[in-house]
C-alpha cells in the first residue's frame, strides 16, 4: 500500500505514534489510509447538509475494512458569488481545490480519496485532483435541493429569484410576490434544481463512472443519497485493494461519452471548460474539436429547467443518469461500454433500467436534432465560442443586432437596469475573461434580467466571460480570444452589426477587415489590477479554448 511509506518499519516510528495520536488503533494501522476529502461549509447551501454523507462516508470505509480521515477544502456558492468581485474568484477556485487536494493526499501517502462534493467548481476540481494523483477514488456529490413552490407555483433558484428581479424591475410583479418568491425558491439543502453547471458536472461524473449509479439526481435531503454515501466508503476500499485508478477510467473513450451525454442533455456551458481541463489533467487527447464534431451529431433527448419546467428531481424519478446511460449506449455508435468505480460496465448495471420517455425521450424522438450546446466560430471568436441552444427558442437560431459594448458586467447591468437596452441590441460585455477579468466571471445576473424583462427573444449577450447552467436566452461565452488578448471582442464598437447563426455556427461580426486593422493600431492592452491569488491566477491562466487551464 501507499500509505506503508508512513508506517512501515523501525524508521517510521515516529509516524506512527502521530497517527495514533489522532486516535488510529494499533490493528487499523495496517488496513487502507482512505481521504475523504470535504467541502462542507456553512456558505454554501449544496454543501450545508455534508456533515451527515461524510458520516456515512466514514462508516463505510471501516466497514469495508478502511481507515478514514477527513480533511477539509475550500467550496464557493456560485449564487451567491454572483455580480460582484467575489465571482472572479470562483473559477480559480477549481484550481486552488485541485492543489489543496493533491497537497494532502501527497503529504499523507493516502491510499485512496471519497472526494466529497456538489457545486460548481467543486466536482472538476476533485475530478482533477484525482487524474493527477492517480489513486482510487469515487466522487460523492451531496445532489439536488428541493423544488421551491409557492401558492401552487414550481419554484428553482433562477426562476424564483434571479428572473424575478427582472420581472419586478418590469412591473410584471410587486414587492410582496418578489419576497414571497425569495422565500421559497429554495427549501432546503443541495445544488440548485435545473441542470446548471453543479448538476450537468454530477450528470457527467456518472457517466463517466466516477460515482455510484444515482449519485448525481439522489435528492441531498434523502435517505437514498445517505446509502450512496455509505456504499461508496464501503467501494473505495474495494478499488484500492484492486488497485482501480482513475486513469484506468477516464480515458479518450470516456472522456467522450461526457461530451456525448453533455449535448444529449443540454447541460451548462461551462462543462466544456471543465472536461478540457480533466482530459488536461489526465494527459488525453481531448480538444474543442471533439465537442464541434460531436454536436453536429448528437441530438438533444433531455430537457431540464431552464430550457424546460423539469427539474432534477422529475429526471431522478425518470430514471436518472442510468435511463440516459441505457438510451446513448444502444442507439449513438459512438458511446462506449465502459467500467467505473463500480467494475461493472454501463450494460450492466444499466440492463433493467427505468425509463420515463416522457422526460427522457427515445433517441429515435428527440426533443430536438440540434444537440443542447453548440460551438460557434466566425471572425469574433476564431478560437471558439459556446452557447446553450437548447435554451435558446428555435424562432431565433438567425439573430441579427447592433453593439451595445460594455468592458465590465457592472455596466452592462447598469444599462438593463435603466432601460437602456431595446429590442435588437447585442450585448457586448467583454474584459471578462480568465486574464481580463480576471477570473471568468459568470454572467447570470445581466441575461436573468434580459428574460425577465422580456427581452430573451429579442435581445442577445456576446461575452468572453461565461455563464451560469442557468442562463437560458440568445448568449454566446467563452470568446477566443479574450479582449485582454486582443481579440476582435475588444474592437467592436456601438453600432456595429452582429450576426449569431446557430444552424450555421456562427458568430460575425459585420465590419470589413480594413476597418478592423485600422481599430486595432489604435487599440490599447488594459492592465489587470489584480492583487494576491488572482494577479497570479492571471499571470499564469490559459485562454477557454484550453479550459482555462493554469
Amino acid at each position: 500500500m501507499r500509505s506503508d511509506n508512513i508506517k512501515k518499519g523501525l524508521a517510521r516510528t515516529p509516524h506512527r505514534s502521530l497517527l495514533m495520536a489522532t486516535g488510529v488503533s494499533k490493528k487499523n494501522i495496517n488496513v487502507p489510509f482512505i481521504g475523504i476529502a470535504s467541502s462542507f461549509s456553512d456558505l454554501v447551501p449544496g454543501h450545508i447538509g455534508m456533515r451527515d454523507l461524510e458520516r456515512q462516508i466514514e462508516k463505510g470505509i471501516h466497514t469495508g475494512g478502511g481507515q478514514a480521515f477527513i480533511f477539509g477544502v475550500p467550496a464557493v456558492c456560485d449564487g451567491i458569488a454572483m455580480g460582484h468581485e467575489g465571482m472572479r474568484y470562483s473559477l480559480p477556485s477549481r484550481d486552488l481545490i485541485a492543489d489543496c487536494i493533491e497537497t494532502v493526499a501527497n503529504a499523507h501517502q493516502l491510499d485512496g480519496l471519497v472526494l466529497l462534493s456538489n457545486c460548481d467548481k467543486i466536482t472538476p476540481a476533485m475530478l482533477i485532483a484525482a487524474t493527477r494523483l492517480n489513486i482510487p477514488s469515487i466522487i460523492v456529490t451531496a445532489g439536488p435541493m428541493l423544488d421551491g413552490e409557492s401558492k401552487c407555483e414550481k419554484l428553482t433558484m433562477i426562476r424564483g429569484s434571479f428572473e424575478a428581479v427582472g420581472r419586478y424591475r418590469d412591473g410584471k410583479i410587486d414587492e410582496q410576490r418578489l419576497l414571497e418568491l425569495e422565500e421559497a425558491s429554495c427549501p432546503s439543502a443541495g445544488s440548485c434544481q435545473g441542470l446548471y453547471t453543479a448538476n450537468t458536472m454530477a450528470c457527467l461524473t456518472e457517466v463517466m463512472g466516477m460515482s455510484l449509479p444515482f449519485c448525481a439526481t439522489a435528492s441531498a435531503v434523502s435517505s437514498h443519497k445517505r446509502r450512496i454515501a455509505f456504499e461508496s466508503g464501503v467501494q473505495i476500499v474495494e478499488l484500492v485493494r484492486k488497485d482501480k485508478k482513475p486513469l484506468d477510467i477516464i480515458t479518450r473513450d470516456n472522456l467522450r461519452n461526457a461530451i456525448i451525454a453533455d449535448l444529449a442533455m443540454g447541460g451548462s456551458t461551462n462543462s466544456f471548460l471543465h472536461i478540457l481541463a480533466i482530459a488536461n489533467a489526465a494527459g488525453v487527447n481531448v480538444t474543442l474539436d471533439d465537442f464541434e464534431e460531436l454536436s453536429h451529431k448528437i441530438h438533444q433527448i433531455l430537457k431540464l429547467e431552464p430550457s424546460s419546467d423539469y427539474t432534477m428531481k422529475d429526471f431522478y424519478q425518470a430514471g436518472g443518469v442510468n435511463g440516459l446511460l441505457k438510451i446513448l449506449l444502444r442507439d449513438i455508435k459512438e458511446f462506449k461500454d465502459i467500467k467505473g468505480v463500480t467494475l461493472q460496465k454501463i450494460s450492466e448495471f444499466t440492463k433493467n433500467s427505468y425509463i420515463d420517455n416522457k422526460i427522457i425521450h427515445n433517441y429515435s424522438e428527440p426533443f430536438t436534432t440540434k444537440p443542447g450546446l453548440g460551438i460557434l466560430r466566425g471572425n469574433i471568436a476564431p478560437e471558439g465560442s459556446v452557447i446553450k441552444i437548447s435554451a435558446v427558442d428555435e424562432s431565433c437560431y438567425e439573430f441579427k443586432g447592433r453593439a451595445k459594448c460594455f468592458d465590465s458586467e457592472e455596466s452592462a447591468m447598469e444599462a438593463l437596469e435603466n432601460n437602456k437596452i431595446k429590442e435588437g441590441d447585442v450585448i457586448v460585455i467583454r474584459y471578462e475573461g480568465p486574464k481580463g477579468g480576471p477570473g471568468m466571471r459568470e454572467m447570470l445576473a445581466p441575461t436573468s434580467l434580459l428574460v425577465g424583462k422580456g427581452l430573451g427573444t429579442k435581445a442577445a449577450l456576446i461575452t468572453d466571460g461565461r455563464f451560469s447552467g442557468g442562463t437560458r436566452g440568445i448568449c454566446v461565452g467563452h470568446i477566443c480570444p479574450e479582449a485582454a488578448d486582443g481579440g476582435v471582442i475588444a474592437l467592436i464598437q456601438d453600432g456595429d452589426i452582429i450576426e449569431i447563426d446557430i444552424n450555421k455556427r456562427s458568430l460575425e461580426l459585420k465590419v470589413d477587415e480594413k476597418t478592423l486593422k485600422e481599430r486595432r493600431k489604435k487599440w490599447q492592452k488594459k492592465e489587470v489590477s489584480a492583487k494576491g491569488y488572482l494577479a497570479k491566477y492571471a499571470r499564469t491562466v490559459q485562454d477557454a479554448s484550453h479550459g482555462a487551464i493554469v
